[in-house]
């Protein structure tokens, strides 16, 4: 007896120095859609997030202390990224990576501010979301006035004259770069044939491509997700329409080519020049492909997101979200993606969408430099 009650005392000894150490970790956070139609994206920030962890953590982590990732699913629904981030201001965590759609981020960033937590998203490109004077918000990607600049760009070298249809599915993403990538287009003196919308979610889109066919549309841009346009695309074959998509970089998921197949070939999207391809990246890379995970649309862009966070809390020697974000519009931080400085907004300060197109293997590549 006496040494079982000895064995438990020493159980119970190790038990409370792990509590304690698990109780000296940092906690963080990393927020997008890990279920629902946009979990590809979510999928990729989360193994971005991991990565970046699991690097940070072998090299001693931050002020001397571990982090321990928490995962957020807002399943791209603004109610449930409110709650979310409700919940990871009530627990304290200092930083969190996400999210992924404006239409969750903008809400969540409201939640963070009122709870101290500092928030940079690797994707959400709403220009709201740092045009409402909040403390707490940066982002690692562009802008959709910045994204539809290209976009427009690209239509009026290589569509001039031809007939250009713009749909959008309401979000606040999707409208907001269809609207963008609209205005650009008529500012530079094209005018669309048809501008219309349909809901997030819908599967048949058979009217819409009749429409499409009536106006014999040459290009349609899409402000939407990659599931409605991988269907959009596929019914504009069934009937028959050679029409070229183009959409943002909402597009940039190998899952895109699965929905699309064969007709796949040819469509454009805009995003940042190819993260993967930059020296900055290379060590990085050679760590995913180790694992067989290719780092591509936005895993890159939570790994630096993070690198930015981390840099910043180390020179201000605390974890502190609000003296962070100081430190963090005041400097310039080395990451994955390049050197990265943020106005007082939260906004990158270099700007470079680039063109790509899928070709008929599942591939893309880039084809247009930023609008110059």
């Amino acid at each position: 007896m006496k040494s079982l009650k000895l064995i438990g005392l020493a159980l119970g000894a190790s038990l409370a120095l792990s509590t304690t150490a698990l109780a000296q970790d940092i906690s963080i956070a990393v927020a997008g859609p890990m279920t629902g139609g946009e979990s590809a994206f979510g999928r990729q920030m989360k193994n971005g997030a991991e990565q970046f962890v699991a690097d940070i953590n072998a090299a001693g982590g931050v002020l001397g202390k571990k982090l321990a990732l928490q995962v957020g699913d807002d399943a791209c629904d603004p109610k449930q990224a409110r709650s979310i981030a409700e919940k990871f201001a009530s627990a304290k965590i200092p930083f969190v990576a996400g999210h992924f759609c404006s239409s969750s981020s903008i809400p969540a960033s409201e939640a963070y501010a009122d709870g101290n937590v500092l928030q940079i998203t690797p994707a959400s490109t709403n220009p709201l979301f740092t045009e409402r004077k909040l403390w707490n918000v940066a982002r690692v990607c562009g802008r959709d006035d910045q994204q539809g600049l290209v976009a427009a760009d690209y239509i009026v070298k290589n569509y001039k004259g031809k007939n250009i249809a713009i749909l959008n599915d309401k979000t606040t993403y999707g409208k907001g770069l269809a609207d963008e990538t609209k205005k650009a287009l008529n500012k530079a003196g094209v005018t669309e044939k048809l501008f219309e919308s349909y809901n997030k979610g819908d599967k048949d889109f058979n009217a819409i491509v009749s429409r499409l066919k009536r106006d014999n549309i040459d290009l349609v841009f899409v402000g939407g997700y990659h599931q409605e346009s991988g269907l959009i695309l596929r019914q504009m074959r069934d009937q028959g329409l050679k029409t070229v998509l183009m959409a943002g970089d909402a597009l940039n998921d190998k899952e895109f080519a699965s929905i699309a197949g064969p007709a796949a070939e040819g469509t454009l999207f805009t995003f940042g020049p190819d993260p993967r391809n930059k020296a900055t990246a290379k060590a990085i890379v050679e760590k995913f492909k180790g694992k067989n995970i290719d780092p591509e649309g936005y895993t890159l862009y939570t790994y630096a997101a993070m690198q930015v966070w981390s840099q910043a809390a180390a020179k201000a020697k605390t974890t502190d979200p609000k003296k962070v974000m100081e430190t963090i519009k005041a400097g310039e931080w080395d990451t994955v993606l390049g050197k990265l400085g943020f106005d007082a907004k939260g906004d990158i300060k270099v700007i470079d969408y680039v063109v790509y197109k899928w070709d008929a293997k599942g591939n893309y590549a880039e084809i247009h430099p930023k609008a110059s």
